[in-house]
């Protein structure tokens, strides 16, 4: 049985958080320690100062209480733009589960709840990047209705409307 609620916010909780956020970069080979990426200056601006307006966390959760997976987005701006930056109003999601739990609807669970957050909070679109090489990942963003805005180097912007 599995559940998702939302992030508390204490230490190890977002030490988990930054442990998904790694998993998140989609690197195929030679992928920097979690320290060295998580401090890289185009990586910091998706951790540093959490809890700021616009910032939310959704932890998935299995039967023993271990958490396996998380969402989350944020707010950037034109002075501080992300990879999926589409404006200041659009939240960028992240989202990584756990390997034992890849493969098992997941992700497509976290996805459809940080869906409607963005649409509870009044969100009219959010978006996303992903690596142009991620096929499993862009397959599920686009039967959840995500659709492609831009190619940007490695990777491709994909935006949802929540109207």
């Amino acid at each position: 049985m599995l559940y998702i609620r939302n992030f508390e916010g204490d230490k190890n909780e977002f030490e988990f958080f930054l442990d998904m956020l790694y998993e998140s970069i989609h690197i195929a080979e030679n992928k920097p320690s979690k320290e060295a990426l998580l401090n890289a200056s185009g990586i910091r601006k998706y951790h540093v100062g959490w809890g700021r307006k616009g910032d939310k966390v959704l932890i998935a959760v299995d039967a023993e209480n271990k958490s396996v997976g998380a969402v989350w987005y944020r707010l950037f701006n034109d002075n501080n733009k992300s990879y999926g930056y589409i404006d200041g109003n659009t939240p960028e999601i992240g989202m990584a589960v756990s390997k034992e739990v890849r493969g098992r609807g997941m992700g497509t669970l976290l996805m459809h709840k940080i869906i409607q957050q963005a649409k509870d909070e009044g969100y009219n679109t959010i978006s996303l990047s992903v690596d142009l090489e991620n096929d499993t990942a862009i397959n599920m963003y686009q039967k959840l209705g995500f659709k492609d805005y831009e190619i940007v180097g490695t990777s491709k912007t994909m935006i949802y409307k929540c109207l």
